[in-house]
């Protein structure tokens, strides 16, 4: 074999099914050996579709996915979407083509800086492993490393850049060894003062943070909270890890999070706090509220130590899988012989009174359609088991605030860089890794319009997702936060209205408009799933109704003045 297909086969081999990506000329040799293996190949129409395809196939399927691109404009274009993989920690690997070695330095079409060697240095800032096969015995070598760097402790993405004349060469050993082993160990004394504490506390909470969504640690958390009866708030990207709907859990917390977590937890005395798998960013902490500090002890668990005690003072911090660290917390309070507390009941209790208290009142404006009533009626009419790839802007604050999940691993927004755009094209891959289950993109128009492309990438492989596009001719997040805070517009946010019907139907796909509230129905939505087509539901959503950004409009306030 050539080293294209040692790359390859060695893909095929750990089970990689799909690679999305965007050909060209210096990313033959792989082309060519990807022909001769079972890979299904999705070709997107822009290579940042490509990496946010990947990010979503690898975050459902919870295996490793693959993108590739050709050299130079090809590569830079991936480069967003693998800073958003990185950033939610998601394991991807890229490969980008690259001109032959005899070719370095004399301005090759699509050649990258003097020596070649600068898109892997951009690369290297944005992923956990970046380099250049340089040398094609050390191809299975470097694809092996890659891999089980991506998948190892905290999970991400890797890159490899490919000279097309290195990958046309034979090798004789295919170095096809490959080991993947997690660090599934843990602080045993750690565990032991944390169960101490949580035996000891009056007023205890859990915050879940996306780590605990990435070790799909759902039935340890559950676990755990019924064993001692916990309140349970997640972040905004672990949204529904424990479903909205048990007794304990408070929602989401910080950004256009649960009025029930803020009360509990900010207006009451909190004196043992139990953070996993969460490192307390600007999102989840309003902008690093002082009042979420626990009276007594802080404990976090994270696999990165790095992010302990980042970004607030930590009295017991464990190192290790959140997954792995909650089973044996749990064994730990088990031997203590510690079933649940007697104020139970009356946690649960207060919990619901502030629920009934805080309940989001329905917008009763009828002329136009309230994007919080589009939420609903979204939630109302589709099936239990969907999935929701949510975009970044005033979609994501409206769907994190009135969307109810209550199945784990349903809710998807990619906020590790908070990138427009994500949703659009990461549904594609989503729906791949899906099975039967529907998948809903929840996007602004402003982001759709950004990727929005890609529906054409569905229509060509026949993948049935289904976009809902709130429509206001705006990009709502910045036209509202200047409302908020009083700020001209300087750089205009409104532009006029696209018809995204329309552009559905050019593009291969059905286009739905939605107008009125009494549109939207679950015979509607019933038909589209059941149809299996590609579909674009355009809902015009009143423009001025203010979307719940205020904690996010205080932070920036705060922190940038």
């Amino acid at each position: 074999m050539n080293a294209a297909e040692i790359i390859v086969n060695s893909l095929e081999k750990h089970g990689v099914e799909y690679i999305f990506g965007v050909p060209g000329g210096a990313i033959e040799p792989l082309n060519t050996a990807l022909y001769k293996s079972m890979i299904k190949v999705i070709v997107a129409k822009h290579e940042q579709g490509a990496a946010f395809m990947a990010d979503g196939y690898a975050r459902v399927s919870g295996s490793i996915a693959v993108c590739c691109s050709t050299a130079g404009p090809g590569a830079t274009n991936m480069l967003t979407g693998i800073a958003s993989a990185n950033g939610d920690s998601i394991p991807v690997i890229a490969l980008t083509g690259q001109v032959s070695t005899s070719l370095f330095g004399k301005g090759a079409i699509q050649e990258f800086a003097i020596q070649s060697f600068g898109i892997v240095s951009m690369f290297r800032q944005i992923t956990k492993y970046s380099d250049i096969v340089i040398n094609e015995k050390k191809a299975g070598e470097m694809i092996a490393k890659a891999r089980r760097l991506a998948l190892t402790g905290r999970k991400g993405p890797v890159h490899l850049n490919l000279p097309a004349d290195i990958m046309k060469r034979d090798v004789e050993d295919s170095w096809d060894r490959c080991s993947i082993t997690q660090a599934m160990g843990f602080d045993r004394d750690g565990v032991q003062e944390a169960a101490r504490l949580l035996l000891h506390a009056k007023n205890p909470v859990i915050i879940a943070g996306w780590g605990t969504v990435l070790s799909q640690a759902d039935e340890r958390l559950l676990e755990l909270a019924e064993l001692m009866d916990i309140p349970v708030a997640t972040s905004p990207k672990a949204k529904g890890i424990l479903s909205e709907a048990h007794p304990l859990s408070l929602g989401v917390l910080g950004f256009a999070g649960s009025p029930v977590s803020r009360e509990y937890i900010l207006q009451r005395d909190i004196d043992v706090m139990l953070a996993v798998g969460t490192s307390f960013n600007e999102f989840v902490t309003s902008g690093w509220d002082n009042r979420l500090r626990p009276m007594q002890s802080l404990i976090q668990i994270d696999i990165d130590c790095n992010e302990i005690g980042k970004n607030y003072y930590v009295d017991v911090g464990i190192v290790g899988d959140a997954k792995t660290v909650l089973h044996e917390l749990i064994h730990a309070l088990l031997r203590m012989h510690k079933s649940r507390q007697a104020a139970s009941d009356t946690r649960r209790r207060e919990i619901q009174s502030i629920r009934e208290r805080t309940k989001p009142k329905t917008s009763k404006k009828q002329a136009l359609y309230s994007p919080r009533n589009v939420i609903r009626d979204l939630a109302g009419c589709l099936p239990e088991d969907t999935i929701y790839f949510v975009d970044n802007g005033n979609s994501m604050a409206w769907a994190i605030h009135y969307l109810t999940i209550t199945r784990p691993y349903s809710f998807y927004v990619g906020l590790g860089f908070a990138s427009m755009g994500f949703a659009t094209a990461a549904s594609v891959g989503a729906k791949l890794a899906a099975g039967d289950r529907p998948v809903v993109a929840l996007v602004g128009d402003g982001a759709f319009l950004m990727n929005g492309m890609e529906v054409a990438t569905a229509v060509n492989y026949n993948i049935p997702v289904i976009w809902v596009v709130m429509n206001n001719s705006m990009l709502g997040m910045v036209y509202h936060g200047r409302k908020l805070a009083a700020i001209p517009e300087g750089i205009p946010s409104r532009f006029k209205p696209v018809d995204f019907a329309q552009l559905a139907t050019a593009l291969g796909a059905r286009g739905i408009r939605i107008t009125k509230p009494a549109e939207l129905t679950k015979e509607l939505l019933d038909g589209i799933i059941a149809d299996k087509i590609p579909t674009v539901l355009d809902v015009i959503i009143d423009p001025e109704e203010t979307p719940p950004i205020h904690s996010r409009i205080a932070s920036l306030e705060k922190l940038y003045t």
